[in-house]
């Protein structure tokens, strides 16, 4: 269901703050155009902890509205309050998604039995499922013996591994029935040599055609063709990651003329010399 490249994709700000819905479905249909196969919206690229809960459904609406079908889309509606992502999941079940992916419950670290009851209650909406193995950002991983006995349940189909362990990949293949994909540009092609279906990207919201690209010869098992594409944009997969996610994607996209460069507190600007750093790739590419 989920093979392919999927963009988590920014939400733009006006210069007020709000979000810019004009600037957002345009981003969407650049993404289209340029062959990506999923949209994921409001992720943590989508700066979903700073929308509140009606900008957070209207993204996932624009989203639906935009797309009309034509990708998946994958909206996030995880929570580190089980109540709080059943409602979000509800709602967007309610709206029409194609499947929720389930961030791992941050700050309250819960343990792997914790995990376990949470997600599958969430899945027990029936809504397609995308686990969101991610411990930089929320402090705990899912074990792969927690995705093992979660993958049991008929609505759990995904993993997005972004912890940056590859080898978690054939663990997880080893033992259950589930797709996985990369939460890492850069470690997308080693996962895939692995068994990986794809990726949900960040890169992409700056170069969709590339990786869907990489993604696309991977999956054909044009190994070397893929690799000599991982090779030239390393670089910006790696830039992509030189400040917290998504300050230096969205400076990006502001550099290529595509969005404003506004973020909400907590998060704001990369420093001048990160900046710099993040033009040259970008003009290395041929992207401004």
């Amino acid at each position: 269901m989920f093979q392919g490249a999927h963009t988590a994709i920014v939400t733009p700000f006006n210069t007020d703050g709000s979000v810019d819905y004009g600037k957002y479905r345009e981003l969407i249909e650049f993404q289209i155009e340029n062959g990506i196969d999923g949209i994921v919206p409001v992720g943590t690229t989508g700066e979903s902890p700073t929308l509140n809960s009606a900008e957070h459904m209207k993204v996932i609406e624009e989203t639906l509205a935009a797309v009309h079908g034509r990708v998946l889309v994958i909206a996030g509606t995880g929570a580190n309050s089980t109540s709080e992502a059943i409602e979000l999941t509800t709602l967007a079940k309610a709206l029409g998604v194609d499947a929720t992916l389930q961030v791992t419950p941050y700050y309250n670290k819960p343990n792997q039995e914790g995990l376990y009851r949470h997600f599958s209650a969430v899945a027990d909406l029936g809504l397609p499922v995308v686990l969101y193995n991610v411990p930089g950002r929320s402090a705990c991983e899912i074990a792969i013996e927690t995705v093992a006995r979660l993958a049991a349940h008929p609505s759990i189909v995904a993993v997005k591994e972004a912890g940056g362990k590859v080898e978690r990949v054939k663990q997880t293949l080893n033992v259950c029935d589930i797709e996985v994909l990369s939460g890492d540009d850069a470690l997308a092609l080693p996962m895939m040599r692995d068994g990986a279906l794809g990726v949900i990207s960040v890169a992409s919201n700056v170069v969709p055609n590339v990786v869907a690209s990489l993604i696309h010869t991977a999956l054909k098992g044009e190994w070397d063709a893929a690799q000599l594409l991982h090779d030239q944009y390393l670089n910006l997969f790696s830039g992509m990651f030189a400040d917290t996610n998504p300050i230096p994607v969205k400076a990006a996209l502001a550099m290529m003329g595509k969005i404003e460069e506004v973020y909400r507190l907590p998060l704001c600007e990369m420093s001048p010399e990160k900046r710099d750093a993040l033009r040259e790739i970008l003009a290395g590419h041929g992207l401004i």
